[in-house]
């Protein structure tokens, strides 16, 4: 089950340039991405509604697309405004003839589309965004895809025990680091929050940012993890969108802001970290299919498995009031969780 009327990472802004069309596969829907010469992005159903074809075989000329099969053009609106082929006299109402669209916006360097339930009859609220950014441009992005359906990635990124054991590394835990934590959780928007805290000593990476360190890690619908660290006067803020292409593939795309210019010269060597932390879990959850695949019956448990269980009640909550048309109530309750990793 994919969520409806959320929004959706769909790609890093400076991927979509002026003037291009990009193709994306989101929630199983052909989605043409493009950029105006304005630099205004824009989201379209990826298929004329002609003869079928991919629009993003075609051109943006302006701020107009145009099919490569027959020169039918279409705005950022989705409106049809011109088929060459009508002859003199014939009279066809182009009003009636449009192509999907959906909400897009681009915030803090990411470009969001809002995947509703086709009536297009919600106003989107505003996309994700990290408070205290601003309009600073990401530092370091990576994108990945993973051979697992959304929730399956989900629920690894967010698993608080598995760290000792997918991601041992020199700079990151080991089974030898293990120790029981106890951390205090609060529902926020269409989530919860780890609520701010000192980093746990055996997440080495932290301390070359040197300082009094603390840190806050959000989650909320459909699958957005930030976090947000300080370190005295500096900050860090990591953003992890999880987007699914369709049941069996996912991309999840990791970007990372900083306050501090001395890292800008990091950039290469945290780049390279970022893609090798998230290998790891994609090679982990890609292992885990090969027993996924016999459906068998998972045993979660409280407290280390409590955040997954809160994912897949906001699911369910988020599904039911749609369905119901009433406000959205947060499953989830203020508390400690304690666990060992």
């Amino acid at each position: 089950m994919f969520l409806r009327n959320l929004w959706y990472f769909a790609t890093p802004g400076h991927r979509l340039k002026a003037g291009s069309l990009q193709s994306k596969i989101l929630l199983g829907e052909p989605v043409m991405l493009g950029r105006t010469l304005d630099g205004e992005p824009f989201a379209l159903r990826n298929i004329c509604p002609h003869r079928g074809a991919p629009l993003t075989y075609g051109r943006l000329d302006g701020n107009e697309v145009e099919c490569c099969y027959h020169g039918w053009r279409f705005d950022t609106q989705g409106r049809c405004t011109r088929i060459p082929s009508l002859a003199e006299g014939q009279t066809l109402d182009l009003a009636q003839i449009t192509v999907r669209r959906y909400a897009c916006r681009e915030v803090q360097g990411n470009v969001w589309v809002f995947m509703d339930d086709e009536s297009n009859a919600i106003d989107p609220p505003a996309p994700p965004e990290m408070l205290g950014v601003g309009e600073r441009r990401p530092a370091v992005t990576r994108t990945m895809r993973f051979p697992v359906h959304a929730d399956h990635a989900v629920v690894g990124l967010m698993d608080p025990a598995h760290g000792p054991f997918v991601h041992q590394a020199w700079w990151w835990r080991n089974r030898r680091s293990i120790h029981e934590k106890a951390k205090r959780f609060a529902p926020s928007h269409l989530g919860f929050t780890m609520v701010r805290h000192t980093p746990s000593s055996n997440s080495a990476a932290y301390r070359i940012l040197g300082g009094e360190l603390s840190t806050e890690i959000s989650f909320q619908l459909p699958g957005v993890r930030i976090e947000y660290v300080q370190a005295g006067a500096r900050r860090l803020w990591g953003l992890t969108a999880v987007t699914p292409i369709d049941e069996t593939e996912t991309e999840v795309n990791h970007v990372i802001y900083w306050t501090m210019p001395w890292l800008t010269a990091l950039k290469p060597i945290v780049w390279h970290f970022a893609g090798a932390f998230l290998n790891q879990d994609r090679a982990m959850v890609a292992k885990q299919q090969q027993g996924l695949r016999y459906d068998p019956t998972l045993s979660l448990i409280d407290d280390a498995d409590t955040q997954a269980k809160w994912y897949y009640r906001l699911k369910r909550e988020w599904q039911a009031s749609g369905e119901e048309g009433r406000a959205f109530k947060n499953p989830v309750h203020e508390t400690v969780l304690h666990w060992r990793s």
